[in-house]
């Protein structure tokens, strides 16, 4: 797709900190450039040194990976391409003013403030890099709230339009059966006894005399759920212990070995890892086998979803065109 890349049907603010990398990085990388109308988008226009601007990053790109003999084609090709980018774009941006679409200023700050993070910088030297390159945070600002507004639109045109049959949903279930292979599970409550850094093994042997008398408690019938609340140091310890269901593979071996031998509603014996001592419970066990559909269906219906939308997108910015005018000088 042209509009906005990657994922654009997710519509995910992702897409809003890519775009606005890409601007960031490349304004500065161009020289002066004489200005010309290229294009005239129904009352907007797009220059050369905008085309220019969008086309950097591209342009690099080429340079570095491209092995063939036909770099000017290929150059020729994908700047076409950002061309029609930037003619999709401003397509979007009018029929927003048609339809009022707006975006409030604490969404532009929120999308802001995860773009900081990202790029991890803080905002005054986030300001700083933008004035040495002659931008502004007011022209960030706007940058950021037309892409939401976009987004919107994009949303409100499109995606309400896709509907995902409950028949969809099962067809492709059964078509990909070997997706939804679950592995097999266990759900433990833990009860952990760290060992401190660089502790001496009269300290270890402390800490597991500890662990075993809170073991037989265990064993006598104090309640599992209570003995981790009080004592374990590991997570979870708030609720018990509770673990909830860790497939295969997810534990460190010394506990996985363990829970998977031991009978359901058994304790272990006292454990010993990198980490400390553990004693475990276990409070359930399912066997590997196919994930019921309830458990994977807004999983399917999203990837339904992304390909839809992305026929929907064409669909819709197709008719666009042919309804809006567009002049490429």
């Amino acid at each position: 797709m042209h509009f906005l890349g990657g994922r654009t049907v997710n519509f995910c603010r992702g897409i809003v900190l890519s775009m606005l990398f890409v601007m960031l990085t490349s304004a500065a990388a161009l020289g002066e450039v004489a200005d010309k109308i290229i294009a005239v988008v129904n009352d907007e226009i797009i220059t050369q040194k905008e085309l220019d601007t969008a086309f950097v990053p591209y342009l690099k790109r080429i340079e570095e990976t491209y092995k063939g003999n036909d770099k000017a084609g290929i150059i020729k090709q994908s700047k076409a391409a950002i061309l029609q980018r930037l003619i999709d774009n401003l397509l979007i941006e009018y029929e927003a003013k048609k339809s009022g679409t707006s975006v409030k200023e604490e969404e532009v700050t929120d999308v802001l403030k995860d773009m900081l993070s990202k790029q991890n910088i803080r905002m005054e030297d986030f300001v700083r890099n933008l004035e040495q390159e002659g931008n502004s945070l007011e022209g960030i600002k706007t940058e950021i709230k037309g892409q939401l507004i976009r987004m919107r639109l994009m949303r409100r045109e499109i995606k309400a339009k896709v509907v995902i049959s409950e028949q969809e949903i099962g067809e492709y279930y059964n078509e990909h059966r070997e997706e939804y292979e679950g592995k097999e599970a266990v759900r433990i409550k833990h009860i952990l006894f760290l060992i401190p850094a660089n502790a001496d093994q009269a300290t270890k042997i402390k800490i597991k005399e500890n662990a075993e008398k809170i073991r037989q408690i265990a064993l006598s019938g104090e309640s599992f759920e209570a003995l981790a609340a009080k004592y374990s140091e590991g997570p979870g310890a708030a609720q018990g212990g509770d673990t909830g269901f860790i497939e295969k593979g997810g534990m460190i071996p010394e506990l996985e070995e363990a829970a998977f031998s031991l009978p359901q509603d058994n304790v272990s014996d006292v454990i010993v890892s990198g980490l400390g001592f553990h004693i475990i419970k276990v409070v359930d066990k399912r066997g590997a086998g196919l994930k019921p559909i309830d458990a994977v269906r807004e999983e399917i219906k999203t990837k339904l979803e992304d390909g839809k939308l992305e026929k929907k997108y064409e669909e819709w910015i197709s008719e666009v065109r042919k309804k809006s005018h567009i002049e490429i000088r």
